[in-house]
């Protein structure tokens, strides 16, 4: 028995022998799992769509948000790392959520976990996009260019060709990706920090009409002016945390599966913070809330902000900030594959979904089949909401919190029952593995309550509805249900896995049973 199989009792644990699924160990250190989650996490493309309509939202206490919306993730880390300790398996919300509540729990939880991902995508691609034919308007310096983003079908055949190259990327293995990310990654901080400075320092010497001086009323949450449009800007602010756990996905393919994942998603979270605050009270100083001109509260300018900003702060430098916006929805693109691809891996390998999509390509130890399903699911989730919506990356933004919610907060859960007879063993145990992640999965419940209600409202969002509802309820709730749906067809035709006997509380290896 090796080492890595005894607890710290010295006692065999039994749930770390989950199945091994043919991806490559070892292949990840800690800093590579950092890059890997900033990446998928990606901040400059985080900013400039969540900047305006989180602002339209709370107005000025839109730093006060980002840091609201960081508390939850924050104490869903803890429930994470707790389970990765005893379960490093590449499935993780599936995985654990299945082990603590049973198989419908863990199905529904790995649904959620793989649609919120696609609605990503997709909106990583709609910005994609965007910034390309911006910056292909910048660099040949022919304003037209841009508005071919406009045009929906040029717009959704680039998007494809954008998806079909991090599709292919992706395939290749964890390995390519990690290289890719680091000068990405770093590409994406330089831009952000020169930003910063650069509104601080225009915003001082009175440089920009719009610029409002700096108050700590700023940082205070209980200033928002209704719980409606707290929790719709919280909804928002726990959409750009969102890809964290990236580094957890990867588990068995990092050294040191056991703590290093962990590890790497607090730290995760620690840059992204800082970055965020840093650019919020920057952006908020230069351009002030107002709804006209590169006020941030304009709508018409909402979905990217730095678009707006970016000649009036960077000046002669704005076209990094397009290369950023650019380099930053193409790297979380390719890196937010891993979650999906690696969740319908261990789910097909449980015979929770077709064991087909169990496949690893046996060059480049990827989960092959799963990698294309994820693609070919984004590409046609964006083509048709494009088609629905005319404001398809607003709405997804906001749906995507609702499922954010939904897993997050289910995984949380997952943790304190899991761990529940071990909670009076010790203040550690009680604060990581029960208080915390239960505060945290009360927090998103909450907000996921709150929000499913105000969804319901066509107003909600872009202000789009289909038979007199909201787009955004219809995109949160439709693929719910649309998962339910799905399990039930799926377990009438292979109930291996929701009779308990593939995947359950004590399993100690795959048991499968034809």
């Amino acid at each position: 028995m090796r080492e890595s199989d005894r607890g710290t009792d010295g006692e065999h644990r039994p749930e770390q022998d989950l199945q091994e699924k043919g991806l490559r160990s070892g292949a990840v250190g800690l800093v590579a799992s950092v890059v890997l989650s900033v990446s998928s996490v990606a901040p400059v493309y985080a900013l400039t769509a969540t900047l305006g309509p989180t602002v339209g939202q709370v107005g000025l206490q839109m730093p006060a948000v980002f840091l609201a919306g960081f508390a939850p993730m924050l104490l869903v880390a803890f429930a994470y790392r707790e389970l990765n300790r005893v379960m490093p398996d590449c499935g993780t919300s599936f995985t654990w959520t299945a082990k603590a509540f049973g198989p419908h729990v863990g199905w529904m939880c790995g649904w959620g976990l793989v649609v919120a991902t696609i609605i990503v995508l997709s909106n990583l691609a709609g910005v994609a996009v965007t910034f390309f034919y911006l910056l292909l308007a910048r660099v040949f310096e022919h304003p037209s260019l841009a508005d071919l983003a406009h045009n929906k079908g040029i717009n959704v055949l680039t998007c494809i060709v954008f998806v079909g190259a991090a599709t292919a990327i992706a395939y290749r293995g964890v390995g390519l990706t990690k290289e890719v990310q680091y000068v990405l990654v770093g590409l994406q901080l330089v831009v952000l920090a020169l930003f910063a400075l650069f509104a601080f320092v225009k915003a001082g010497q009175g440089r920009s009409p719009l610029a409002i001086e700096f108050s700590w009323q700023w940082l205070d949450p209980f200033a928002v002016q209704s719980f409606a449009a707290f929790t719709a800007g919280l909804s928002l602010s726990l959409f750009i945390y969102w890809g964290w756990d990236t580094s957890l996905t990867v588990n068995e393919e990092t050294s040191g599966s056991a703590k290093t994942p962990g590890r790497a998603a607090l730290l995760t979270m620690v840059v992204i913070l800082t970055s965020y605050l840093v650019v919020a009270v920057a952006a908020q100083r230069f351009a002030g809330v107002g709804t006209t001109s590169y006020g941030l509260g304009n709508p018409e300018t909402e979905d990217n902000v730095f678009a707006a900003l970016a000649d009036p702060v960077l000046g002669s430098l704005s076209i990094l900030i397009f290369v950023a916006v650019l380099a930053s929805s193409a790297s979380s693109l390719q890196t937010t594959f891993l979650p999906p691809a690696r969740t319908m891996l261990a789910m097909g390998t449980y015979r929770a979904i077709p064991a087909r999509l169990a496949r690893v390509h046996p060059r480049f130890a990827s989960p092959s089949t799963a990698t294309l399903v994820s693609g070919v699911g984004t590409a046609v989730f964006y083509s048709v909401m494009t088609l629905i919506s005319d404001s398809v990356l607003v709405d997804t933004i906001f749906a995507l919190g609702m499922m954010i919610c939904f897993y997050y907060g289910l995984t949380s859960y997952a943790c304190v029952w899991y761990f529940r007879r071990e909670l009076t063993r010790s203040v550690h145990d009680f604060l990581f593995k029960g208080l915390f992640p239960l505060t945290g999965a009360v927090l998103l419940t909450l907000v996921f309550a709150k929000t499913a209600v105000d969804t319901f409202d066509p107003d909600y969002g872009s202000g789009t509805s289909l038979f007199g509802i909201g787009t955004v309820f219809l995109i949160g709730f439709g693929l719910l249900l649309l998962g339910l749906v799905l399990m039930l067809l799926w377990q009438r035709r292979a109930p291996a896995y929701f009779q308990g006997r593939t995947l359950r509380h004590d399993t100690p290896a795959l048991i499968v049973e034809d």
